[in-house]
């Protein structure tokens, strides 16, 4: 039997996730919340016994009223405590949308405030860096259909 007050003591760690959807032009939607400056991936944080994926298609469906189509990780990015927030996990799933979807989204009003389809190249203007940062790496790993593993939007040197 596992010493609960062990297992107890141990850190935890917080988690997000995010969708990555291009339209066919490869734009990517990106989401304004109200309540902080900036562009975003839509997601959310991960609930307590969620799985990141689950985390990501239910933020999508609260955020855009849409169920993703999503083809899998595409990026594993450790961000460091920022501005009184701790640590944090973001798994970035990619995947589509359709013009007639991004039509149709229907954003909750108290959460967030717009949404546009950016070509990949608008991104570092609206987004806040640490988000901008991800998205180069996030878009080739995407492209190359692998996962890539990074540390406050960079990909970190090799260990040796």
């Amino acid at each position: 039997m596992p010493d609960l007050a062990y297992l107890a003591s141990l850190p935890r760690t917080r988690g997000a996730a995010a969708a990555l959807l291009r339209d066919d032009r490869g734009r990517v939607l990106l989401v304004k919340p109200t309540y902080k400056d900036g562009w975003f991936l839509p997601g959310g944080v991960i609930e307590q016994d969620e799985s990141p994926l689950t985390a990501c298609v239910r933020e999508c469906q609260e955020e855009l009223g849409l169920v993703p189509r999503l083809d899998g990780l595409v990026c594993v990015d450790w961000a460091p405590p920022r501005d009184g927030v701790d640590a944090v996990n973001i798994y970035v799933f990619g995947g589509a949308i359709t013009d007639d979807e991004a039509a149709r989204l229907k954003l909750p009003p108290d959460e967030l405030s717009d949404h546009l389809l950016a070509a990949p190249e608008e991104i570092p203007a609206l987004a806040p860096p640490h988000i901008a940062r991800r998205m180069a790496p996030s878009l080739r790993a995407l492209a190359d259909g692998r996962t890539v593993y990074l540390e406050d939007g960079r990909e970190p040197a090799p260990a040796r």
